[in-house]
């Protein structure tokens, strides 16, 4: 008993040890990102747009619009086709196709987001002739997929088999069955799949420097360059101009802080039960 004590209080402090250390780096990068960034923001930041050089001041208005559109349009792309491909190895796939499936999204996740980015450029951005808000959404919509694929199935594979059973047992057809019954009882987890997804591809700079490239004024429409977040920060951080290194910490700040703000607005709606499946 001795033995078995001494085994818990370690491994208890090991795994507590681990917890504390992996929020510590979360509170220190954001704390780190206030430090350096808090200076530069302003309310120009989020209302004007980008100063010249060698001027001060300025701020990333149509980058943060410009990320925005870019993070919808990935939505539109990447959500449902990822939804409705984890209903399908779900719910209608054998083992041997849904095993030849599962592989191929796993191999799509870990692609490198450049190589996807070049893909996109390829196939949209040559054929227009122009870089675009369509090509970096586009990018970021395949990002999306895989985890939105692997989080549907793993949820909806915990719904229990009685729930399914008893839906059908009443007369009600399969696509019924699914929609009404499976589907909603793993809304919770399907949502928390694609926060998971847009939080992984709202930093990704290098697809967009191949697809939605930069622009320093507004971007109209969904077939112009168009700035983003991510895109000035690598440009600001990289340049030798002091006011534009606390501007891209600033903007690192505020793309961190808009992540974590849906993220725990969604899990403070989900934890109220709210009515978001209506």
């Amino acid at each position: 008993m001795t033995r078995r004590s001494v085994t818990n209080v370690v491994m208890l402090t090991l795994t507590g040890a681990c917890a504390l250390l992996t929020v510590s780096v979360m509170f220190y990068i954001l704390g780190y990102l206030a430090w350096h960034g808090a200076s530069a923001l302003s309310w120009n930041f989020f209302t004007k747009l980008p100063a010249p050089v060698n001027v001060p001041g300025g701020g990333m208005a149509n980058a943060i619009v410009g990320s925005a559109k870019l993070l919808l349009l990935a939505c539109c792309i990447g959500v449902p086709v990822g939804i409705l491909a984890g209903i399908y190895l779900s719910e209608f796939a054998g083992h041997t196709i849904a095993s030849v499936l599962r592989f191929t999204v796993d191999l799509l996740n870990g692609v490198p987001s450049i190589v996807i980015g070049i893909f996109a450029y390829t196939v949209i951005v040559l054929p227009m002739h122009t870089f675009s808000t369509l090509a970096g959404g586009f990018a970021l919509g395949i990002m999306m997929i895989p985890i939105s694929v692997r989080s549907t199935e793993e949820y909806l594979r915990a719904v229990p088999s009685s729930l399914r059973e008893a839906s059908l047992a009443l007369g009600a057809a399969r696509w019924a069955t699914i929609t009404r019954v499976v589907v909603p009882a793993a809304f919770r987890g399907i949502l928390t799949g694609v926060m998971l997804a847009l939080a992984r591809v709202a930093g990704e700079t290098a697809p967009l420097i191949f697809t939605a490239f930069g622009n320093n004024s507004w971007s109209h429409g969904w077939s112009q360059p168009t700035a983003s977040l991510p895109f000035m920060i690598y440009t600001y951080a990289v340049s030798p101009y002091d006011d534009w290194h606390r501007q891209a910490w600033a903007a690192g700040l505020v793309l961190v802080t808009l992540v974590l703000l849906v993220n725990i607005v969604t899990r403070l709606a989900l934890a109220r039960k709210m009515p978001l499946s209506r």
